[in-house]
């Protein structure tokens, strides 16, 4: 009986799952930061968002915006001079 070789697993497939992977911690943590964080002054948060492109940044400031706006100042990154 004659076996057949086993197909090696490609490292591009390693790859792609750890690049899924990271892109959702990341995105989990800047999720979880604009909808639920009881404070808008997390660093991590902050950080996170900062990194995000221009969209995803704009609609993680208004989330924020929503729930603390007349509550504290923006965190770095949302606000102009100081205001929303």
């Amino acid at each position: 009986m004659v076996e057949t070789p086993r197909k090696k697993r490609g490292l591009g497939k390693a790859l792609i799952a750890a690049l899924v992977a990271i892109v959702l911690v990341i995105g989990g943590r800047w999720y979880a930061y604009v909808a639920y964080a009881d404070n808008p002054f997390d660093e991590v948060g902050i950080g996170l968002n900062t990194m995000m492109p221009g969209q995803i940044r704009d609609k993680g400031c208004a989330m924020l915006k929503a729930r603390f706006e007349n509550k504290t100042l923006p965190p770095a990154g949302c606000g102009v001079n100081g205001n929303w």
